[in-house]
């Protein structure tokens, strides 16, 4: 993200360009065509996939893939009486956006009409990061609008936010129920387990015709699962940015000479009282920073990003390079070399060329034989990966997972004669201290080298995960931003800085907690499955690899270049993003 999106845009140009390899070049095509970004392409459908079990012949079993029927993503056209809508076309499918910009901000107050105070409930990943943007935005064109701060009565939390510059004296800051009541929006960003056992009190502080703004759908998928909805006399709406707090915050920062800078946000109208809440949802991603907005439903917004959050984000970064550093270490690679090989392949060069070049651009820059080692490791953890992920979708999508937070959250105090069990760090394991020495060490500003082997399986995951987002009938733009954006502009950066344990240990609780658990399935699985085909040097599977390089996504993926943010996010080593209350933990 170093340049400008112009300049993002003419890089895919030169790098969407199918692999100039022989080898790349004599995968037969199927006979389907689809014309998308700057060439066309055939696909062939993903029908069938090799497991690693053995049938009683000692030759690899065919079973079925995921269903091969589509869903049609929903209709998520929009009216706005404030902002300029437009239309961007991504693999064939018509999608309404809003472009973000400082330049909006005269905008807001009509966008905000009828808001007196703005309550932002929380200090932990996003109340920090989204309190400070929206007070620094409406600062700008000298708006009365306030917001406030509420917090737990008692809470350590008080003394961060006044740092920030919210206090008792102004009126921005002050006791949670106290806000909730005397505010117009009320910003919930508690974590998930607080929202789910608090719901009913906060609902019952609601004042008539206020706005309940949420920037994760998980309380919906909450009170789906007990049979209930939110309370009828109030409007839901949800901006949830793609990327944790820290990056929410810092890029508005840096990019506050450059028109535009942030990070992309969804947003979503689950209940509309009084016709306010579409321009009050696209009035606060634009005060966020947000360079694009999108629509999605509540819905499917949870189902995208607490799966998400379990796969390319964390859980499966975290499975995947414990599997290859064990691997690596196993078959003679220094500790050192197999730590660069792996996560800062990975956090470093891997994301950064995906970033600004597309996926195709880390498969193009490989030599001959690397690209080989990249067919070999892709076509062997594709399926692998996919078995994971449409396991994962379905628990969320079922309830199963909203639960498991929700349980796990009840956990980390005494109840019922049993201890607390909160939870415990990870990063004191040998690859974590390799790390520590490897970042001691490591010259600013690299990136890590581009180890072909990792690049396959990292690159298999991403497409794993987009084609279970795009069978489940999410939008391109979410698909894009969840399962890419997010992952190699926001939470890639912050772990090659402080590494991919410090990320686990620090993000939010519904994240951490989604990262324990389904890591060690994706460990297992590579190591158990992938691995273990390469080698007994199973074939590669040709349909996979011409289906990754004619993938209508990498269109997509070009036209979303073009509206990233307009600065890189720059991450120093010391980047503090731990979560104010862990931090008053360790205190």
């Amino acid at each position: 993200m170093a340049a400008a999106a112009t300049s993002a845009s003419s890089t895919f140009t030169s790098s969407l360009s199918p692999p100039s390899s022989a080898h790349a070049q004599s995968i037969k095509q199927s006979p389907v065509n689809l014309k998308f970004g700057l060439f066309t392409k055939e696909i062939k459908p993903l029908k069938s996939r090799y497991v690693g079990a053995m049938n009683n012949n000692n030759t690899r079993m065919m079973v079925s893939s995921i269903p091969d029927t589509v869903k049609s993503p929903a209709s998520l056209d929009f009216e706005t009486s404030v902002f300029k809508k437009e239309k961007v076309s991504l693999a064939g499918h018509e999608e309404y956006i809003v472009r973000g910009g400082r330049d909006l901000f005269p905008l807001l107050p009509e966008a905000f009409k009828g808001i007196k105070q703005i309550g932002v409930i929380g200090w932990g990943s996003q109340g920090p990061a989204q309190a400070q943007n929206l007070k620094d935005s409406l600062a700008e064109i000298n708006s009365d609008i306030v917001v406030k701060i509420g917090l737990r009565k008692g809470s350590r939390s008080f003394a961060e936010a006044r740092a920030s510059g919210f206090t008792e004296e102004t009126g921005t800051l002050g006791d949670i129920y106290e806000t909730i009541s005397g505010s117009d929006l009320v910003m919930l960003l508690i974590s998930d387990s607080a929202q789910a056992d608090n719901f009913e009190k906060i609902f019952s502080h609601m004042k008539p015709g206020s706005i309940l703004g949420l920037s994760h759908g998980f309380l919906l998928g909450h009170l789906q699962s007990l049979g209930m909805d939110f309370p009828k006399d109030i409007s839901v709406i949800a901006v949830c940015p793609k990327g944790m707090g820290p990056s929410v915050r810092r890029l508005y920062v840096q990019g506050k000479e450059v028109n535009g800078a942030g990070i992309n946000a969804s947003f979503a109208v689950h209940q509309d009282v009084d016709g306010r809440a579409t321009d009050v949802a696209l009035g606060w991603s634009v005060a966020l920073g947000s360079p694009f907005t999108f629509a999605t439903t509540l819905e499917q917004e949870y189902k995208s990003d607490i799966f998400g959050e379990r796969g390319i984000l964390l859980g499966a970064v975290h499975g995947i390079v414990e599997s290859l550093f064990r691997r690596y270490t196993v078959n003679g690679m220094s500790e050192v070399e197999a730590y660069k090989n792996t996560v800062e392949c990975i956090t470093g060069n891997i994301s950064r060329t995906i970033s600004t070049k597309g996926m195709l651009a880390v498969y193009n820059s490989l030599s001959e034989e690397g690209k080989k080692q990249f067919e070999i490791a892709y076509s062997a953890s594709f399926y692998p990966c996919m078995e994971i992920l449409y396991e994962c979708y379905e628990d969320v999508a079922s309830g199963s997972e909203i639960r498991s937070v929700v349980l796990a959250g009840r956990r980390f105090y005494e109840k019922e004669g049993l201890p607390a069990f909160p939870m415990g760090n990870i990063d004191q394991t040998q690859m974590w201290k390799v790390g520590e020495k490897v970042r001691a060490v490591r010259p600013a500003g690299d990136l890590g080298p581009l180890y072909p082997f990792t690049a396959g399986v990292y690159v298999a995951l991403m497409m794993a995960q987009i084609e279970i987002l795009r069978k489940k009938g999410h939008s391109y733009s979410e698909i894009i931003n969840e399962s890419v954006i997010e992952s190699v502009d926001s939470l890639n950066p912050f772990m090659h800085a402080r590494g991919v344990s410090f990320m686990v240990d620090n993000c939010s609780t519904t994240a951490r907690l989604g990262s324990r658990k389904w890591a060690p399935r994706f460990d297992y699985i590579l190591t158990q499955q992938a691995l273990v085909a390469v080698d007994q040097g199973a074939p590669i599977n040709q349909d996979l690899i011409s289906n990754f390089f004619s993938d209508p996504v990498h269109g997509a993926i070009e036209v979303c270049a073009q509206l990233r943010p307009t600065v890189d996010i720059s991450v120093p080593a010391d980047a503090d993003f731990v979560r104010p209350e862990l931090r008053q933990a360790t205190n």
